[in-house]
């Protein structure tokens, strides 16, 4: 089987979509399952490993860390026609995604798509809403001409549906238990944030209007008045953070960016985990949260659902309700032994989310559409 991955997301940008496709890409090589990788790149040249092939990008103006890619379609079509892909898979509905579903419809070959990103959701956040009902429009005719197209989530599944997109499974998201671990927690990390009296409350990802971090530093400063003993470290960048660390909140800390086994160390060596935003599609840094052994505190809302059982490995508070974060978060800070129950409960959840068995039961999915798709051409009148 050779698979081909059109994606306008890739390492070295981290996010979640890059996160799973890493993930993938070990799958296959372990697997020595044949694949290339169609990806934005700093240039033309820029190749991180034999099986991609990158195309120049640039920055998107709403979010400098996101990449546009312009390809040349003669160039997609001259790899494509060299690696002669039996499935293509289309993890964008922008730019290389198009290109992609172009090579593909050119030259008879199935496709499948997958939704990472409600994109549509993230215009009020930009101002631009009036844009959804036309979005939405684009990602009907787009994903009209898959044969599956993947959610990661029930959620994102019933949403879709609901848009009028046909032909919806679940593509669901694992974790490796091995890295996040309570294991990594490291009393030298917590003294870099703490003097050992404060509560660690986490936060990783994006720094961005649609993670809602204003209900997390309203909650924060909530929780400040009634004098609660507590230190949020905020490990991520983008385009709020500058705003973010003007509110000037005193025991609120911005890690920066971190990655590896430090990302590891600080998730392990926190208390609890605190994530505001509604519209995540499944939200990997739950799971990661999670198998480090915290309970989080989320919105009880989109793909969070997904892992988070409210009372059981965490608390879901009202989508975007500081009072409701802020008494969610409270009572985890309050009640060490609730804490220590819900961060234990957590990391048996994580236990049962196997990324093998996630990429197996996909490529099962690829084959059988193959095998589906051939056997309906050979039984073409003539």
């Amino acid at each position: 089987m050779r698979i081909a991955i059109f994606s306008d997301t890739f390492l070295p940008q981290i996010n979640g979509v890059t996160k799973t496709l890493s993930r993938m890409k070990d799958y296959m090589d372990k697997n020595a399952i044949d694949y290339k990788f169609m990806i934005p790149g700093e240039q033309t040249t820029n190749n991180y490993f034999e099986q991609t092939i990158s195309f120049q990008s640039y920055s998107f103006f709403l979010y400098p860390g996101c990449k546009v890619s312009f390809p040349h379609y003669q160039r997609v079509k001259e790899a494509m026609d060299g690696f002669r892909p039996d499935i293509i898979h289309l993890v964008t509905p922008f730019s290389l995604g198009l290109m992609g579903m172009k090579y593909a419809r050119d030259n008879d070959i199935p496709i499948v798509s997958s939704y990472h990103t409600n994109f549509p959701q993230y215009l009020k956040h930009y101002n631009l809403q009036f844009l959804e009902p036309a979005l939405w429009h684009f990602f009907r005719w787009f994903h009209s001409y898959s044969h599956i197209n993947f959610c990661p989530s029930m959620d994102t599944l019933v949403l879709l549906k609901g848009k009028g997109i046909q032909d919806l499974e679940i593509w669901g998201r694992g974790i490796d238990v091995s890295r996040f671990s309570p294991d990594n927690r490291s009393e030298k990390i917590r003294s870099e944030y703490t003097d050992g009296r404060e509560v660690i409350l986490l936060y990783v990802g994006r720094l961005a209007p649609e993670k809602e971090l204003d209900v997390l530093m309203a909650a924060a400063d909530i929780m400040n008045k009634k004098g609660l003993k507590f230190r949020l470290v905020i490990v991520g960048d983008g385009p709020s953070r500058q705003s973010l660390e003007a509110l000037d909140i005193p025991n609120v800390t911005f890690a920066g960016y971190k990655s590896g086994g430090e990302l590891q160390e600080i998730y392990a060596s926190a208390d609890l985990f605190a994530f505001p935003s509604s519209t995540e599609t499944y939200g990997n840094v739950i799971l990661e949260a999670m198998a480090s052994g915290l309970p989080v505190v989320a919105a009880g809302a989109g793909g969070v659902k997904e892992n988070l059982v409210s009372m059981y490995n965490g608390i879901a508070f009202e989508p975007g309700s500081e009072t409701d974060m802020a008494s969610a978060m409270e009572v985890l800070i309050s009640n060490e032994n609730l804490r220590t129950r819900l961060g234990r409960n957590a990391r048996t959840h994580s236990l049962s989310r196997n990324w093998d068995s996630v990429f197996a039961g996909l490529l099962r999915r690829y084959d059988e559409i193959i095998n589906i798709w051939r056997h309906n051409r050979r039984n073409l009148p003539a």
